[in-house]
């Protein structure tokens, strides 16, 4: 199964916890994604929901991903 990535594009209400631009993998949380929130961990090092409008969904060339999962 492939992982999943978001770009934060607005941190707004969440500035300490969220940074814009950030590339983060999504944590799955079916129950989550039925009511448009993502799973992720945030600055604060825990894993947090936030609403999906706070990102944007990207899809990685499989090399980028596997680099990205081993670090």
């Amino acid at each position: 199964m492939r992982k999943r990535f978001v770009v934060c594009i607005d941190n707004r209400d969440y500035e300490a916890s969220l940074i814009p631009r950030k590339l983060t993998e999504v944590i799955p949380d079916d129950q989550a994604e039925q009511d448009d929130f993502v799973r992720v961990i945030d600055e604060s090092g825990e894993d947090y929901l936030y609403h999906k409008n706070h990102f944007v969904f990207v899809e990685l060339p499989e090399e980028v991903e596997r680099v990205l999962v081993a670090a």
